[in-house]
């Protein structure tokens, strides 16, 4: 046996002798590979040959209002950080997804379609290459003329520019004088341990994947533009008046709801610097994207909360809406809410960025310190919208989740604190009814093939409906399962010690499951299994009720938590709840026996939010 491979067998032994959370769960072979190689650790965390690939991007943009091109130059400082020698590189721009020859999961107008990219200058460590990107897709091979070795740099000088699509969704035109421009210049595609480069083009079915990098950015736009953008405005005083300038820095240390700007103030023309352009300039480091919105005649609105409170540290909160833009008038306060909530609560990890920022477009989307939402017309369903994108930067941009093939791994927890912050604004029985009715009704009513795939289906490969189901309600519904299961000081305990392992890295779903396998000091792998792994659904049955013993059946599968409701003859009644721990010995079958033995008239069975496929077999009565 050749030492490499004994090495490798070594390392995997003691690994499953120190811990067999593992063995029990598929693993595809390139993931044990990554273990093998310490790249990932069996206890959940990254090993101790853990690595992952790094950008310093510079960037200076101008975006024309009248023309709608986007054009820029940027500098991309690139580190190889893997053991590989790479012989190209993989630029991706995710927004050729315009292109009348990208593959797309959705049926698009027209008004969608632009000619995409057009590469200007390329070179590659000073070395002039000879690319228009005129053929490129959203991903693209660049056979380097000199290869980058191991643990080394090189710097990529790219001139770009792009015309905004008229049809706004996740980026492009909102009105003739309102852009949100985001995934706007090209970036090296990520390398990593377990797939190499990652060349999966973007569809708009399935979302992204981005390395951490560091971002010095500009943004040129005409006068009476304001630019709201990810990271920190460094020269509030280049481009503000005065006034506007002060109002803006006040706006960082209160919690007082400012308006930056009004509807009079920016049609006089007196909000910006005077300049036929003004550059604006933004910085952000360690994050996975940046993007900005700009406008002439967007209200502004500012504030700030305390996210971390044993450092008193602030996060700036503010919102651009067109003056019809109802919804987000409350904006300010609704996210200082949010923000404050999600810090202490769930997840309980302090805001990690210094802002964000509520654009008001069509996309209903998160960014890196913003979110895009529409006009909802509905002050209590715009909030719960607003909830779910601010917790997106947990997951996935505090975590550098991969969304286009594992997006239950952000979507299904922004779905859950979607869920729990839903409690406290409105009481459980509505966040229950909205849950019921917007997560998990529509898939549980549904019998197709496609509802009943496995979570842990790479995304990519999913349909539509199944896309949705899987990422969403069902991986939701799984990390509600486990908390009840754990009990929230273990389940919080365990989510903690995964994210303060895993932030800033790229977790994939083992490193989920190890990892709360070795915080709860529990073999949770029959659970994962179950939630993960199986085609299960939600759908349990009472079998027989004797001798105050009821008998459950899990007829769909999943290990589900759930009520007892027992009615006596004497018309008095007890809720008993069960935990998922009722079907870890017997996952088709649970026996509880009662402790109050008095005559039983009725018993039904109520999974909550975990709604059943067949309800009606739910209740037994006594004849």
């Amino acid at each position: 046996m050749k030492k490499r491979s004994l090495q490798l067998l070594l390392i995997a032994f003691v690994f499953l002798a120190q811990n067999s959370f593992s063995q029990e769960l598929y693993m595809p072979r390139n993931i044990k590979e990554s273990y093998a190689d310490n790249v990932r650790s069996m206890d959940g965390k990254p090993g101790k040959n853990y690595w992952q690939n790094h950008g310093k991007y510079t960037i200076a943009l101008q975006v024309n209002a009248d023309t709608k091109i986007v054009s820029g130059t940027e500098t991309i400082v690139y580190e190889n950080n893997s053991n590989d020698t790479l012989k190209n590189l993989r630029i991706r721009f995710v927004n050729n997804i315009h292109k009348k020859t990208s593959p797309r999961a959705v049926q698009n107008s027209e008004d969608f379609f632009t000619d995409g990219l057009t590469i200007t200058a390329l070179k590659i460590e000073g070395i002039v290459y000879k690319e228009d990107a005129k053929d490129w897709g959203t991903v693209e091979k660049v056979k380097m003329k000199k290869p980058l070795p191991p643990h080394s740099k090189i710097t990529i000088d790219i001139d770009w520019n792009y015309p905004l699509s008229k049809l706004s969704g996740r980026e492009g035109q909102i009105d003739n004088s309102t852009f949100f421009v985001a995934y706007s210049y090209p970036r090296v595609s990520v390398f990593d341990d377990y797939n190499k480069w990652d060349d999966l083009p973007h569809t708009s079915g399935q979302e992204f994947y981005n390395d951490f990098n560091d971002y010095t950015y500009s943004v040129e736009a005409p006068k009476n533009y304001v630019v709201y953008g990810t990271g920190d405005l460094l020269n509030p005083d280049e481009v503000l008046q005065p006034e506007f300038a002060s109002r803006l820095k006040k706006s960082y240390t209160t919690d007082e709801v400012l308006h930056i700007a009004n509807e009079q103030e920016m049609k006089s023309g007196i909000v910006t610097t005077q300049n036929e352009w003004n550059v604006w300039k933004f910085e952000a480091k360690n994050i996975t994207d940046v993007c900005f919105g700009l406008s002439d005649h967007y209200l502004w609105d500012a504030g700030s909360v305390v996210v971390d409170k044993k450092t008193n540290r602030r996060a700036s909160i503010q919102a651009a809406y067109d003056v019809a833009g109802t919804d987000f008038v409350n904006s300010i306060k609704n996210n200082q809410y949010a923000l404050d909530w999600f810090s202490n609560n769930w997840p309980g990890i302090p805001y990690p960025f210094s802002k964000m920022t509520a654009f008001q477009g069509f996309a209903d989307m998160e960014y890196p310190m913003m979110c895009n939402d529409s006009q909802m017309g509905d002050p209590v369903f715009a909030q719960l919208v607003q909830d779910h994108e601010v917790a997106h930067t947990y997951f996935p941009f505090y975590m550098g989740i991969n969304e286009t093939r594992y997006a239950f791994m952000d979507e299904g927890w922004a779905t859950t604190f979607e869920y729990l912050i839903g409690i406290a604004e409105h009481g459980k029985e509505a966040a229950d009814k909205f849950y019921k009715e917007f997560r998990v009704q529509q898939y549980i009513n549904d019998p197709s093939t496609e509802e009943d795939q496995p979570i842990i289906t790479m995304s990519s490969q999913l349909s539509d409906s199944g896309y949705g189901n899987n990422s969403y309600g069902k991986a939701s519904l799984s990390y509600i399962a486990l908390k009840d299961l754990l009990g929230d000081d273990l389940f919080k305990k365990s989510l903690h010690a995964y994210m303060d392992k895993w932030n800033g890295k790229h977790p994939i779903p083992w490193d989920y499951f190890n990892s709360f396998n070795t915080a709860s000091g529990k073999n949770l792998n029959w659970f994962f299994n179950n939630w993960f792994f199986t085609n299960n659904y939600i759908d349990i049955s009472i079998k027989n009720v004797a001798k105050n013993v009821v008998s459950v059946e899990n007829v769909g599968g999943f290990a589900i938590p759930f009520d007892i409701i027992v009615t006596y003859s004497d018309k008095t009644t007890e809720t008993i709840h069960q935990t998922p721990a009722v079907w870890q010995a017997n996952q088709k079958r649970a026996v509880i026996a009662l402790k109050n033995k008095k005559e039983i008239k009725q018993v039904t069975v109520d999974g909550g939010i975990f709604m059943d496929a067949t309800p009606k077999n739910n209740t037994w009565s006594s004849k």
